[in-house]
């Protein structure tokens, strides 16, 4: 349960903590607004080359700078997921992606401020140069077998490479 809020979005009265659907929620006493705690979609686009070779990005900033993870970025409010990808892929990479279908779909829990649910989706390099971006300072082409020198910034891309790998190269 968020317990950075103490106020109403709408009304600014006081939350107060209530059992809703046996969970504990903030509820405002004054116009009944409930604060529900749903995680935000984020969604990935994977791309292999010819020689089953995984695009990563190293993350530029944040907790997870100097990182690496398949590019991927948030769903906005009005945006279909597929668009999403195709939109976060371009803004991350420089290269326009056909969307294909949903490879897996993952909880995350990395991060307790931000829990997230991803979607990563395999895609089709459509256009566009490759290219490292504001959240990424470079751009890479990793072999699954080994990628010693590209450690991972979230725990769910590792369970798709390690998903990958045992699909490819075991």
């Amino acid at each position: 349960m968020p317990q950075d809020f103490k106020f109403c979005p709408h009304c600014a009265t006081v939350l107060d903590k209530r059992i809703i659907h046996s969970l504990e929620r903030l509820v405002c006493s004054g116009c009944g607004f409930v604060f529900w705690q749903n995680p935000i979609v984020g969604v990935a686009v994977i791309i292999l080359d010819e020689q089953n070779r995984l695009l990563l990005g190293r993350r530029s900033r944040g907790i997870y700078e100097g990182q690496w993870c398949i590019p991927c970025g948030y769903v906005e409010s009005d945006e279909h997921v597929r668009d999403a990808a195709q939109r976060e892929f371009l803004e991350e990479t420089g290269l326009e992606v056909q969307v294909s279908e949903v490879y897996t779909v993952h909880s995350n829990f990395h991060n307790p401020k931000v829990p997230t649910v991803g979607i990563w989706f395999r895609g089709t390099i459509i256009g566009g140069e490759l290219a490292a971006s504001d959240d990424l300072d470079a751009v890479d082409y990793v072999s699954l077998a080994s990628q010693e020198n590209h450690p991972l910034a979230f725990p769910t891309d590792e369970l798709v490479v390690a998903q990958l790998r045992k699909e490819l190269v075991d």
